[in-house]
């Protein structure tokens, strides 16, 4: 059997209107510290967002989501937190913040695979 690691994730959830508090799915955040793996995949879903809010500029949810995959690439592209190792990138990720991309709670589970498990949380809690 191969060996399983404790692996963390966090939801990101759109929130057109942040007065509303309503929200869905559009992303997930994987982090497995005995890897110094960091991953994030996004989808987001237009016509939830819509339903939300009609005027939502979709453009700008598309470059968010996007930006939180480009920092857990890591890179010059990532901006400054880009030099920062894995659990770095992925602590501020996870920070509260009052935007129209917010990541939830944390959780934990295990894992084999880090990567496989990005694909199996976007398609669990997301798709």
């Amino acid at each position: 059997m191969s060996e399983r690691d404790v692996f963390e994730y966090a939801l990101l959830r759109v929130v057109p209107r942040v007065d509303r508090g309503e929200c869905f799915n559009a992303g997930v955040v994987v982090y497995c510290r005995a890897r110094s793996f960091v991953a994030a995949r996004t989808h987001l879903d237009e016509n939830k967002l819509a339903a939300l809010d009609p005027r939502a500029d979709v453009t700008g949810v598309r470059a968010a989501l996007r930006a939180v995959e480009g920092v857990c690439r890591g890179g010059e592209d990532a901006g400054q937190a880009g030099s920062e190792d894995a659990g770095r990138r992925f602590r501020w990720l996870i920070a509260p913040r009052s935007t129209v991309v917010q990541p939830g709670p944390v959780h934990t589970g295990l894992t084999t695979d880090p990567e496989a498990e990005v694909e199996r949380l976007l398609d669990l809690l997301v798709r």
